[in-house]
């Protein structure tokens, strides 16, 4: 670990990141060429005084959630964002669990997209970053590692997580689920996240089992869902996916039909935002 060269790391790539590039305003008195530390820390969830100990090359040694919400504030590639974590002496993450490397395709896209709710996941259905409105909506994920991260361990473990989508979709959306975890650990074949998550789940769910001996396979793209949201109602949204082209992650976001109650529910949703709607229970992502 190297807390120095850190330091001098992050403001470097602090350095050549534009305003624009993050979708911040420049403003017309602009002391730095790239971002102002306040930025990063605020693009990374983090207090500026935190921040600032990082770039010095003092304080504490930054977790792996912080560096991946650095490497993602900062734009950073994958070999860059392997340097980082060899320069806090963190061990690389799984490139299937919650600190994953989110494309930087991805998350220009997502960035594009303020006023429709959106979240990145990966394949096996870990949120790794979501916009305001998607929060608002879905809420925060849970604190969770390893397999626990991933949605569909939740749905079939948990019955609280169906608790917001409609009961009569229950049964479509753990078929949707299998079909499309199935596809996504024939195409990690080994992976050992992707093993043990359908060992567990094997073991663990009757429901589970069942529909994974019927050898479905579909990749989730697009389907409508109904939301029970517990200050909008029922919410009914068609749900959109953009596959990565190595197919590890995807772009998530909702829609509202043209002509449904969901248009007016949309804009309210964006109006009130967190503020109101985001200390709800975490309701199910796509």
């Amino acid at each position: 670990m190297d807390l120095r060269e850190l330091g001098r790391y992050l403001n470097s790539r602090r350095a050549r990141i534009s305003p624009a590039e993050v979708g911040l305003t420049a403003g017309v008195r602009r002391r730095v060429p790239g971002l102002r530390r306040d930025e990063v820390a605020t693009l990374a969830g983090a207090s500026v005084d935190y921040y600032g100990q990082l770039e010095q090359g003092r304080g504490v040694q930054p977790s792996e959630q912080m560096l991946a919400a650095l490497a993602r504030a900062l734009r950073l590639t994958v070999d860059e964002r392997n340097h980082l974590y060899h320069l806090a002496g963190r061990p690389l993450p799984p490139a299937s669990g919650s600190s994953a490397h989110v494309h930087p395709a991805m998350l220009d896209l997502l960035e594009r997209l303020p006023n429709t709710p959106a979240q990145v996941m990966t394949d096996l259905s870990v949120t790794l970053v979501q916009n305001r409105l998607a929060e608002a909506l879905l809420g925060t994920p849970a604190a969770a590692r390893g397999v626990r991260a991933s949605f569909v361990y939740q749905w079939f473990t948990d019955p609280a997580a169906r608790e917001r989508y409609h009961p009569d979709e229950h049964r479509h959306q753990s078929e949707v689920f299998v079909a499309d975890l199935r596809a996504a650990i024939g195409r990690r074949g080994d992976d050992p996240l992707a093993v043990e998550l359908l060992s567990v789940l094997r073991s663990g769910s009757a429901e589970f089992a069942e529909l994974w001996e019927r050898q479905e396979v579909a990749v989730r793209r697009t389907d409508r869902k109904r939301l029970v949201h517990p200050v909008l109602g029922v919410v009914e949204l068609n749900c959109l996916n953009l596959l990565s082209e190595d197919g590890t992650q995807r772009l998530l976001w909702f829609t509202a039909p043209p002509g449904s109650d969901a248009v007016e529910q949309l804009d309210l949703l964006a109006v009130v935002g967190v503020e109101e709607f985001g200390s709800a229970p975490r309701p199910a992502p796509g």
